[in-house]
């Protein structure tokens, strides 16, 4: 599923940068167009053409910002490590060994336990 989400971004953001460089090259034409014909509607079509491509820069820098929050999400959604209830298996004997060595910062290991027990 993540392969996919990856894939997706990767071909919308070819996209976007392909309507951009394309953009810009119609940019360029068309204002030469302009500045030859001196035509009203070819200054109209190029400030089109102008705002078209800011626009498509705009949803580029979307997609990212929507790539973000989505990686958030994922790992929000992650489950947290959380223990809710422990279980000590052993006698009141042993239970008392260990909270006295805790107590008094000791490392406790089975072993320890176990050894004390005999």
């Amino acid at each position: 599923m993540n392969d996919d989400k990856d894939n997706d971004y990767e071909f919308a953001r070819e996209t976007l940068y392909d309507m951009i460089c394309k953009g810009r090259e119609g940019v360029e034409e068309m204002l030469e167009v302009a500045k030859q014909s001196e035509h009203p509607r070819a200054y109209e079509v190029l400030s089109k053409l102008l705002k078209d491509t800011s626009d498509v820069s705009n949803q580029l820098l979307t997609l990212h910002k929507q790539k973000k929050d989505i990686e958030k999400e994922d790992v929000a959604a992650l489950p947290k490590a959380e223990t809710t209830n422990n279980v000590f298996i052993g006698s009141t004997t042993d239970l008392q060994r260990l909270l006295k060595d805790v107590n008094s910062e000791k490392d406790i290991t089975p072993d320890a336990i176990d050894s004390g027990h005999n």
